[in-house]
């Protein structure tokens, strides 16, 4: 496995459990943030997307070595997406 693929997964880990323990505890730091991860490390806590990406780039330029999540969210909720013609 090369260490870019390490990199991915423990971000994604780490991704997973902010994301669980917000949504138990609405009193968690990351509740209602978006949170930025850089080399499996929280790099970012912020309150809007962009701010969040502006930071987590200078905090790590290397796009495959970061990872973004909006804490709080059911990631497995389905959303349906009608088109009007």
């Amino acid at each position: 496995m090369s260490a870019i693929n390490t990199v991915q997964e423990r971000n994604r880990e780490l991704a997973n459990k902010i994301n669980e323990e917000a949504l138990r505890n609405p009193q968690s730091p990351y509740a209602n943030k978006f949170v930025g991860i850089a080399n499996g490390q929280v790099g970012v806590v912020a309150d809007d997307l962009d701010q969040m990406i502006r930071r987590l780039r200078q905090i790590e330029p290397d796009p495959s070595k970061t990872f973004g999540i909006e804490a709080s969210r059911d990631h497995d909720e389905v959303h349906e997406i009608w088109e009007l013609c």
